[in-house]
C-alpha cells in the first residue's frame, strides 16, 4: 500500500477553508483526518496554547499562515513582548559525571560567580534596551492604528457629504 503527502509550495490562499496540504491514502478518509487536525489547531489557538513565545519562535516560518495583517501583527508583538528579556537569574548547577562531581560543581559555581560579575550589568542593559524597543514598536503600532481609524472616519464622512450633495 502506498501513501503520499503533498504540500503546496504556493502562497497560502485567502480562503481559510482551502487546505494547505492533502493526504492520499487508499481506504482512509483523509479529508476527515485533515478536518480533525485543523479543528484541533483552531481549538488550541482559541485556548491560547500557541501564544507562548517559544512556540512563536519555533513556528516563525509558519507566521505566513496568519491571513489577516492585524492578526499577524498582534501575534508577533505578543511573541516579541514575551521573548524580549534575557533570563539572568541564577540556576542550579549540577554535574552528571560521577567522577569528581562535587569538585566540578564547586569549580562551575566559582566560574559562574565570576562570569555573573562581568555579565550581569551587560544583560541588565540589554533587557532595558529590549523593553524600550518593544514599547516603541507597540506605541508606533497604536499610533498608526489610530491614524488609520481617523482617516477611515474622514473618508466615510467625505463620501457621505458627497452623496448628500449629489442627491436632489
Amino acid at each position: 500500500m502506498r501513501y503520499t503527502l503533498s504540500m503546496s509550495n504556493e502562497k497560502p490562499s485567502a480562503n481559510p477553508d482551502q487546505p494547505m496540504f492533502t493526504i492520499h491514502a487508499p481506504g482512509i478518509d483523509t479529508d476527515a483526518v485533515v478536518r480533525e487536525i485543523e479543528e484541533t489547531i483552531r481549538q488550541n489557538m482559541a485556548a491560547g496554547r500557541y501564544a507562548d513565545a517559544k512556540v512563536g519562535l519555533t513556528e516563525r516560518a509558519n507566521l505566513s499562515t496568519l491571513r489577516d495583517h492585524d492578526e499577524f501583527l498582534a501575534f508577533y508583538l505578543s511573541c516579541l513582548r514575551e521573548a524580549a528579556f534575557v533570563d539572568i537569574s541564577d540556576f542550579e548547577i549540577r554535574e552528571r559525571r560521577r567522577a569528581c562531581a562535587r569538585l566540578l560543581v564547586i569549580l562551575k559555581k566559582v566560574i559562574w560567580g565570576l562570569l555573573k560579575f562581568y555579565t550581569y550589568r551587560l544583560w541588565s542593559q540589554q533587557n532595558q534596551v529590549n523593553g524600550l524597543l518593544v514599547t516603541a514598536v507597540e506605541n508606533v503600532d497604536k499610533k498608526y492604528e489610530q491614524k488609520m481609524a481617523d482617516l477611515q472616519k474622514r473618508v466615510h464622512e467625505l463620501e457621505r457629504a458627497k452623496t448628500e450633495c449629489e442627491s436632489p
